[in-house]
């Protein structure tokens, strides 16, 4: 097969082509190649049969040209692939995101020796020494087996360019296969620079395969994203339960070291913590991480030093926990309260899923470098200790931790474990923003106010409503089940359901994108969810002690995630169908059956394509509309980030005299949207005077490969040079003439960055009839933007129709439309003054 860099020609006089925009696809023998793209796409795809052809097989792969949309011919101007914006970071900045890294991250997974023994013990109470060894050995391999095998060395690659989480994988898979429920996916979303596929140079069948079915079986859509939605709420579940066992059981010390203090001064000391704990969230995860990163760090270092010493002290022999078959013994002496332990047991891997949720945060890296060679080494060592200890002090186990402290270090002790648990609290609070923003932009959770807290560092973010949602519930949590071993089963049903949601996702990865032999992929599987059902059974099997609460929270987040994203589909579906016939804009004229006033009128909308039906409520309500009308989308694609040359799309609605033009502004889950709305309309403004440009000269090209009749000529009319000097086919003409009122509307478009290198008019001679069009064009533009901008919003609300099923009524007229109602509006973020705005709404029946 031709390596990456190879250039091949497709038949019919043809262009060199990057391998790496080239695509697999299935061809029938002697049929055409069946296309993944649009099928609306009218440009043809030349496409070159690869070395894998066989003439004994009904179906081959075969490698095609790169497709160039018709919606997005400039973004053939790719940047190289962004590097990960830690990469460029001196040693200095790299040492404070390692602090940061501990203070954020690995504050859960840090605390767990606080409570893992006590729990464990207090369902299958310690009968010998032997026991000890059990319970330490399946404490062992739990920490090696799923925070370091499963999560440091697999998971965290399976970021999306640096995001983690259960939206992060949904997101990646998308961006492999149509997946996505909401059918707002352009083409030309795949040649954003970030979007680029990032895959093996040999596609296997089986991937495509699966791939297929993906995107043909709409009941296998649905069944991954209940998949995603499950994980999340699971995350936000945890978001809860976290800093309450955290909390709890750091002040549970007190009962060691003064005997008199009793379980509800406890909860009442706990209470106030957290209430302080939430209240620092504000100040963000860049000043608060870098502050408590120190602090956690003494933590590690006081779990290896007491773990030391309680080794030396007491019984060096529970190292021969590291030999597995003391799990054996362990399970073979105790049977069902050994099965019942494993839910505690599961408390020493709690935050293995955060190191993987907060990796917008920081690098995978840093991340796995912390991990192997700091924390883990400092977490076996503290349960070593808390081992050896138990050995001659088997009443204990009830404050294991505690009582293993050394009497002259106990209170020290206790004030840096109190420390890092209100770091650990932080943990799955920082991730749950993170998975909230996620979902937000992919269209599965309402829109809220998100504060972004660093200026050094993207994507570290504060959610105020989420922040005082979590305190209520976490204090609810905290004052209703005050017993640990309540709280931490409570915690591994949340933990558990992440987990299983992400080896699901991940082996999914696997298949469809990483591509790795079957043998692994069906080992890790089986493995892992193996691991992760048998814990399950187990906190299930005590869920009635009132851990059930955190799964009542779970299934309403779930339940909200769900009716929001099945509302917003309906909505979307149904402006699609009753979008305005480009035949009626033509019969109404240039003046749209009205009078055109100076002025730029962006008519905000959630349509990529055809024009919205409120526009046509706007002509018949409003006296005069705008000599310019621009249709603006603000379009979240699943990428992280969109590089700001690439941000906004452009085409034609209707011949050039119109003056109406489509916008698609594109962000990522990951952008950062803090633009006024002088400057969004400045850069709004900028990219269209390009397009435009562009738009004549790719007329000025047309025309010329007409006018010649070398074959050169005709085909210099065909193709385009990119910056980078690749040549692409075409294989139509660039440009349909707007001018012919019965040519098709699905008109060119552009993004802001110019494809051919734009040329200044020259100034000597007397202007040519299209540079005088240009001209004029370009100075109608900036004087309706002299005369000034309008935000036009119509507000598109949906209702059930009256024969619809009760339970549609139920939750479109009135759960989806709450949500909607108390959601933040699309277009907050950019402060427009109320002198600019103009608002008309409209019913939809669905």
């Amino acid at each position: 097969m031709a390596e990456e860099g190879s250039e091949r020609e497709s038949t019919g006089g043809l262009a060199s082509m990057d391998s790496l925009e080239s695509r697999w696809v299935f061809q029938d023998d002697d049929e055409s190649a069946i296309d993944e793209g649009d099928e609306d796409d009218s440009t043809e795809r030349g496409g070159v049969d690869s070395e894998l052809e066989d003439d004994n097989v009904e179906q081959r792969l075969i490698r095609t040209g790169p497709r160039v949309d018709s919606f997005d011919v400039e973004a053939l101007e790719i940047p190289g692939a962004q590097r990960h914006e830690y990469e460029d970071y001196t040693m200095g900045r790299k040492t404070i995101l390692a602090l940061q890294t501990l203070g954020v991250v690995f504050g859960d997974v840090g605390t767990s020796p606080l409570y893992t023994f006590s729990v464990m013990f207090s369902k299958a109470p310690i009968n010998g020494s032997e026991d000890v060894l059990g319970a330490l050995s399946l404490v062992l391999y739990t920490m090696i087996l799923i925070p370091l095998v499963k999560y440091v060395l697999v998971v965290l690659w399976a970021n999306d360019d640096g995001e983690g989480g259960t939206f992060a994988l949904y997101s990646l898979i998308c961006r492999h296969a149509k997946v996505s429920l909401l059918p707002n996916q352009l083409p030309s979303d795949v040649r954003i620079s970030s979007f680029r596929l990032k895959v093996p140079s040999a596609e296997l069948e089986r991937s495509l395969k699966i791939k297929e079915r993906l995107e043909t079986s709409l009941m296998l859509k649905r069944l991954l994203l209940m998949l995603v939605l499950a994980g999340t709420s699971m995350v936000i579940a945890d978001g809860v339960v976290t800093p309450a066992m955290s909390v709890i059981s750091a002040v549970g010390g007190l009962k060691v070291g003064i005997s008199a203090v009793e379980q509800d001064q406890v909860v009442m000391i706990s209470v106030a913590f957290l209430v302080v704990l939430f209240s620092l969230q504000k100040y963000g995860t860049s000043k608060v991480g870098l502050v408590v990163g120190p602090a956690l760090f003494v933590w590690f270092c006081s779990l290896a030093g007491i773990g030391i010493y309680n080794l030396l002290k007491y019984d060096t022999s529970v190292l021969k926990a590291f030999n597995p078959i003391h799990i054996y013994y362990f399970f073979k002496r105790n049977s069902t309260k050994a099965w019942l332990s494993l839910g505690g047991c599961l408390l020493c891997a709690t935050g293995s899923e955060a190191m993987f949720a907060d990796l917008c945060y920081f690098s995978v890296r840093s991340i796995q470098l912390t991990f192997v060679f700091l924390v883990l080494p400092c977490l076996l060592l503290g349960y070593l200790g808390q081992a050896a200890y138990l050995m001659e002090n088997q009443a204990d186990a009830e404050q294991a931790f505690f009582s293993s402290i050394p009497s002259g270090a106990f209170w020290p002790i206790f004030i840096i474990a109190n420390v890092a648990a209100l770091i650990a609290s932080r943990t799955m609070t920082t991730a749950t923003f993170s998975c909230i923003k996620q979902s937000t932009a992919l269209g599965c959770f309402p829109r809220l106010k998100i504060i972004h807290t660093s200026r050094k560092f993207i994507g570290q973010i504060y959610i105020p409503v989420i922040n005082w949602f979590l305190l209520v519930l976490c204090l609810v949590l905290v004052c209703s089940i005050s017993s640990i071993d309540e709280i931490g089963n409570a915690y591994g049903i949340a933990e558990l359901g992440v987990m299983m949601m992400t080896t699901i996702l991940v082996t999914l990865v696997m298949l469809l994108i990483w591509q790795i032999h079957i043998v692994i992929v069906l080992t890790f599987l089986v493995f892992f969810l193996g691991i992760e059902i048998t814990f399950f059974s187990s906190v299930l099997w005590s869920i009635t002690d009132g851990s059930w609460i955190i799964l009542v929270f779970a299934v309403i987040m779930f339940f909200i995630m769900l009716v929001w994203n099945y509302g917003s589909k309906l909505k979307y579906e149904t402006e699609v169908k009753q979008k305005m016939s480009t035949d009626l804009l033509r019969e109404l004229g240039p003046n749209l059956g009205t009078i055109r006033a100076p002025g730029i009128g962006l008519l905000y909308n959630e349509l990529v394509k055809g024009t919205p039906a409120i526009f046509g409520h706007f002509l018949t309500t409003l006296p005069a509309i705008h000599s310019m009308i621009i249709f603006v989308c603000i379009k979240y694609v699943q990428v992280p980030v969109v590089p700001q040359s690439e941000r906004f799309l452009f085409r034609r609605v209707c011949p050039k005299s119109y003056h109406i033009f489509r916008c698609i502004a594109r962000y990522g889950y990951k952008d950062v949207r803090k633009e006024n709305h002088q400057t969004f309309e400045q850069l709004l403004i900028e990219s269209l005077e390009k397009f435009i440009r562009r738009e004549a000269q790719e007329r000025s090209l047309e025309s010329d490969g007409d006018g010649d009749s070398d074959s050169e000529a005709e085909f210099a009319s065909r193709v385009l040079v990119a910056p980078n000097g690749s040549v692409y086919s075409l294989g139509v003409p660039l440009l349909a003439d707007y001018t012919v009122l019965n040519a098709p509307t699905n008109g060119q478009a552009s993004t802001s960055s110019a494809a051919i290198p734009e040329e200044p008019p020259s100034p000597d001679l007397s202007a040519t009839d299209p540079e005088q069009s240009l001209e004029r064009e370009l100075s109608f533009i900036r004087k309706a933007k002299e005369s000034g901008v309008v935000y036009l919003l119509g507000h598109g609300d949906i209702r059930a129709r009256k024969d619809s099923w009760f339970i549609k009524k139920l939750v479109i007229n009135y759960f989806y439309a709450f949500l909607r109602k108390n959601c933040r509006r699309g277009v907050a973020n950019l402060s427009v003054p109320h002198s600019n705005l103009m608002q008309v709404g409209m019913t939809y029946m669905v």
